[in-house]
């Protein structure tokens, strides 16, 4: 009961920490769509507790934003959900089968592609009833403004992920969720995160100032 009721609290307190993230941290980017970093803590509560536990997560930001900085009501609080659980799902359920450096890798791109391929998808059924536009007209900027976009969210969300991923090897040990070898495995590998992490970061920040001056 111990370990559950730890449990509970740890992905109460990222909820938390997740919806402060999305309140304080929102850029606008293109059209009406803003980057926010809250994906980064779903996607390490997943991490920590598996996929289950982003979308618990997830599910918790979305309602509260829903009731408080949400303009976009019912609509954007399911967009959220599927934006969210699309990246940080994946990534949760490959990294809990493979628990190193590569398995967080391959997660948090798996959860990249995962994430453009599914608001690609929803964006052309939801996008036309939001911005009250004709379908053919959404679906002309389903290339140009929607595929960028969410690369991009999803390259910014990962850089941010893996730099943080020293910390969360950390957790996981310290919960017993990983061995000693492992968190000692992964110490070996910091210069090579903070290196992959910037160039990354660095790439997708100017990829978005771009963007902004492309459509």
């Amino acid at each position: 009961m111990h370990v559950r009721t730890k449990k509970l609290t740890t992905i109460a307190m990222l909820s938390a920490v997740a919806f402060v993230v999305m309140a304080v941290g929102r850029i606008p980017v293109v059209l009406f769509l803003k980057y926010d970093p809250k994906d980064v803590i779903i996607v390490i509560g997943g991490f920590l507790f598996g996929p289950l536990a982003s979308f618990v997560i997830a599910a918790l930001v979305a309602f509260l934003e829903l009731f408080t900085f949400s303009d976009t009501g019912v609509i954007g609080f399911i967009m959220n959900i599927l934006s969210s659980c699309s990246f940080a799902c994946p990534a949760a359920w490959i990294y809990k089968k493979k628990h190193n450096l590569h398995g967080a890798a391959i997660g948090l791109l798996a959860g990249c592609l995962s994430m453009a391929v599914v608001m690609i998808s929803w964006n052309y059924i939801i996008a036309p009833i939001y911005m009250g536009y004709p379908r053919e007209a959404v679906a002309e900027l389903l290339l140009p403004a929607f595929l960028p976009f969410n690369l991009l969210k999803g390259g910014l969300n990962a850089a941010i992920t893996f730099l943080l991923y020293k910390p969360v090897v950390t957790a996981l040990r310290k919960t017993r969720l990983i061995d000693e070898a492992h968190a000692r495995a992964e110490k070996k590998n910091k210069p090579a995160i903070v290196l992959v992490s910037a160039l990354l970061f660095t790439t997708c920040i100017f990829f978005m100032l771009v963007l902004k001056d492309l459509v």
